[in-house]
């Protein structure tokens, strides 16, 4: 496995839509176990694969240690509920934002065995899904924030 390199905020890779996965292959595979050690070394809960310069639409989430979600060709097929609060970002290291996101989604995708997986993640399974999910995208957390946290706040919240 290798670490790769976190693509930052201000990069035009973050800003467009990602192509599918018509194939899984060995190189998909090595994508997604770098992806893994690459967001455990930032210490993040997800990762999407135009964060490292990839365009494809592959995203790992982990928010509780060892269940680990490797979503490929992902999409939200169901939300209930919402939940409002702070968000941040490995391409936007230390900016925070207030979000809006759905307090429970139903993940439809691929797993690296080609199979169709459905995944249903509230709090903050969801809200990681639905921010990897946006990255595909080419949307950043702060596209969606209803404002941006001070320095100060951040401070005051960990």
């Amino acid at each position: 496995m290798a670490k790769l390199t976190i693509v930052k905020e201000g990069d035009d890779t973050l800003r467009k839509v990602c192509r599918p996965v018509t194939e899984i292959t060995p190189k998909i595979e090595r994508l997604l176990d770098d992806m893994l050690q690459t967001m455990h070394e930032a210490e993040g809960v997800g990762l999407a694969a135009p964060q490292v310069g990839i365009l494809r639409r592959i995203a790992i989430v982990e928010t509780e240690p060892g269940t680990v979600y490797e979503l490929i060709n992902p999409e939200i097929i169901f939300t209930e509920g919402e939940q409002i609060g702070s968000e941040g970002c490995l391409s936007s290291p230390g900016d925070y934002g207030i979000v809006t996101r759905p307090m429970t989604v139903t993940v439809r995708a691929m797993n690296r065995k080609g199979e169709t997986v459905c995944y249903t993640g509230s709090e903050l399974l969801a809200r990681a899904f639905c921010h990897e999910i946006d990255h595909l995208d080419g949307v950043l957390f702060k596209d969606k924030a209803s404002r941006m946290l001070p320095a100060e706040e951040i401070r005051r919240r960990k």
